[in-house]
């Protein structure tokens, strides 16, 4: 009888798929040790590499072409291991200048005299002789009123003055008669002294008289309406014909003085004593004011200051302070705002900085001062009067030395610093040579950085394998000590 034979055919698909199955793991676990191997590589320090590592192939090429110093790899994370870079900043050098100190405050333009032009005497305006903002001067006829009724007032006067003085005449004649006739004893004295009272009441009367063709000759001339100072014309508010006179409100015109014209600003009142005995200062010894305009980059008009206030405002504390300037070229006008700056007095041979040296911290102000031109060293300083873009420096700094206006918020005492127009990496003469200079050393390094990033980042690591021919060529400048396979093997 024969045995039924079992067929392997089924057994065949279960050993292939077996064997991919490890196949596959053996794959994964390949890659994850080529993973590994490159993190070991790109993350481990100096003090890893053993001797036939980075340090001593890099030492090697130091001594055949200059190279960096402490190792390719670990010259190159030099940074990271020990000292940071230095940080670049900008500096100034403190000198000595004569610092002004000034005072600023917003002022209002205010006309030195204002006048209402009114008529002295009631009349017809006859003649309107000036234009609608002209420029007029003292003396300067504006306007003419019908004269006729005041000249013949003067002579009115005139006349009654010339019939008192011709009574007066024959009185004193009749009086000289009576005291020929007194010293003849031919006349009682009664009359002579009755004469001589008459003669005095007629000079009385003539005197008088003369006063009064005075008084009609004035309004005569008050008919010619004339500018009592010189300024601008405002608008009128009359025309030919109307009947004007003394009690009107409006008048005939406005003018306004505008050369000299005055600032009125106010002051605090801790500058009030400081301000005060500046304030009779001779002409010449007054302090200078300056008028800017509203964005205070244009100087208006130049002054001097003028009067202070006698007392203090309770609501603001401040005192109201009084410049005057020439405004030759009518640059200020009456009511404009603009702002004033006050020179009080000035330092002579002050320690000045850019503001932007000085800083402030907890313990008070400082500066960082520039020692040996690579260290920054931070000193205290006691500030003084400042301007818009110097401060002075009482004491903790002298002229010449220099101090840190850039960059100084990157840096702490003591830190390492390097100027624009040092090179980079001058701070250390082995970063200066591991950046290459154009050596192969520089150029190996370089290639072995890209490829150790490439590799930490997850690729195919050429480094520790995956591509040979890119770690080669990183080593082929001539400078070994950089260039080598996943191994540690020099090539």
């Amino acid at each position: 009888m024969e045995t039924p034979t079992t067929s392997s055919t089924p057994s065949k698909p279960r050993a292939g798929k077996r064997a991919r199955w490890i196949r596959g793991v053996a794959a994964l676990a390949g890659m994850l040790a080529l993973g590994g191997l490159a993190w070991y590589l790109t993350h481990r320090g100096p003090a890893d590499a053993g001797p036939g590592g980075p340090g001593t192939s890099a030492a090697a090429a130091g001594q055949g072409g200059r190279g960096a110093g402490a190792g390719g790899a670990g010259g190159g994370r030099g940074g990271r291991s020990g000292r940071g870079p230095a940080a670049t900043v900008g500096v100034a050098t403190a000198e000595k200048a004569d610092l002004p100190v000034t005072l600023d405050a917003l002022g209002t333009v205010t006309a030195a005299a204002t006048t209402t032009v009114r008529p002295q005497v009631s009349g017809i305006l006859q003649k309107v002789l000036f234009k609608e903002g002209q420029m007029v001067k003292a003396g300067q006829v504006l306007a003419q009123i019908d004269a006729r009724p005041f000249e013949l007032q003067l002579m009115q006067a005139t006349g009654q003055r010339e019939r008192d003085e011709a009574q007066l005449e024959n009185a004193r004649l009749t009086l000289e008669r009576y005291r020929t006739l007194l010293s003849q004893d031919s006349i009682a004295r009664q009359d002579v002294d009755t004469q001589a009272a008459l003669v005095k009441q007629l000079q009385g009367t003539v005197t008088t008289d003369r006063a009064n063709e005075g008084t009609a000759r004035l309004n005569l001339g008050y008919t010619k309406v004339l500018a009592p100072i010189s300024g601008r014309v405002g608008l009128r508010v009359v025309d030919i014909g109307n009947l004007v006179g003394s009690g009107d409100a409006g008048g005939i015109a406005v003018i306004t003085q505008l050369a000299p014209i005055d600032v009125e600003f106010a002051v605090p009142q801790d500058r009030v004593s400081e301000l005060g005995q500046r304030a009779g200062d001779r002409a010449g010894d007054r302090m200078v004011a300056l008028a800017y305009d509203r964005t205070r980059s244009t100087v208006l008009e130049k002054g001097e200051f003028y009067a202070l206030d006698n007392q203090v405002d309770t609501q603001t504390g401040t005192v109201m302070a009084k410049a005057r300037f020439a405004n030759a070229g009518s640059s200020l006008f009456p009511s404009q705002f603009v702002n004033v700056r006050l020179e009080l007095r000035t330092i002579k041979d002050a320690v000045v900085v850019p503001v932007t040296a000085l800083r402030h911290g907890a313990s008070g102000d400082y500066v960082y001062v520039l020692q040996d031109g690579q260290t920054a060293s931070l000193r205290p300083v006691k500030r003084g009067i400042a301007t818009v873009d110097k401060v002075q420096i009482e004491s903790g700094l002298a002229a010449g030395e220099q101090v840190i206006t850039e960059g100084a918020d990157r840096i702490k005492d003591g830190a390492r610093v390097t100027l624009p127009t040092q090179r980079p990496g001058a701070d250390g003469e082995h970063a200066g040579r591991s950046r290459g200079e154009g050596r192969p050393a520089g150029e190996g390094g370089g290639k072995w950085r890209r490829h150790r990033e490439d590799a930490g980042a997850g690729g195919d690591a050429p480094g520790a394998g995956g591509d040979g021919r890119r770690t080669r060529d990183g080593a082929s400048g001539g400078a070994r000590g950089e260039g080598r396979a996943a191994d540690g093997v020099t090539r």
